[in-house]
Formats: C-alpha cells, sequence, structure tokens
C-alpha cells in the first residue's frame, strides 16, 4: 500500500483501497489455486472461489478462449485488474477531497 494512505489524513482514501486491494486479493488467490489444482473439497478453497466467483459475476466467461485456464486467468484476472484500477482510482479522489 502507498505511504499516502496510511498518513491518517483520509480514512474514506484509505478503507477504499484496502477493499479494493482485498478484492483482487482473493481473485489473484482464486487464480493462483485454479492453476495449481488445489483440492476443491477443501473448505477454505470452496469460500475463496465462491467469493471470487460472486466478485467476478460480471466478467466469469466474458472469455472464450478453448483452454479453462486461460478463461478463469483472463475472467478473474480482469475483475482484479478493474477493481483495483477503480479503487484506487475513487481513493484518490476521495483523497483530494
Amino acid at each position: 500500500m502507498s505511504p499516502r494512505y496510511r498518513n491518517g489524513t483520509n480514512s474514506a482514501g484509505t478503507v477504499i483501497a484496502i477493499v479494493a486491494d482485498v478484492m483482487a486479493g482473493i481473485l489473484g488467490l482464486w487464480i493462483l489455486m485454479y492453476l495449481l489444482n488445489a483440492n476443491r473439497a477443501n473448505d477454505f478453497v470452496q469460500f475463496v472461489h465462491d467469493a471470487a466467483r460472486w466478485l467476478a459475476g460480471w466478467s466469469y466467461d466474458l472469455f472464450t478462449f478453448d483452454a479453462a485456464w486461460a478463461r478463469v486467468v483472463a475472467g478473474y484476472g480482469l475483475a482484479a485488474v478493474v477493481y483495483l484500477f477503480v479503487g484506487h482510482a475513487i481513493a484518490n479522489r476521495a483523497q483530494r477531497h
């Protein structure tokens, strides 16, 4: 996290940036778990998958690659990048005001 969010001057910007980071982190964790063939019967893996599926509901199956891993990386990765970009843009905007 950038030092400008830690100075305590604007807690709204900090909260927005942290939420965006957590959302992108969950999506990134699911991509990693999928690529490493994590045990889907595990409760933690199932929780991460459900959370990632909910967060990426708008971008899931957006791309129609033949390989399943490419669809997962592109769909969930796009959602993670958008959440980071939009979340930090909103946090920067809130930081100015």
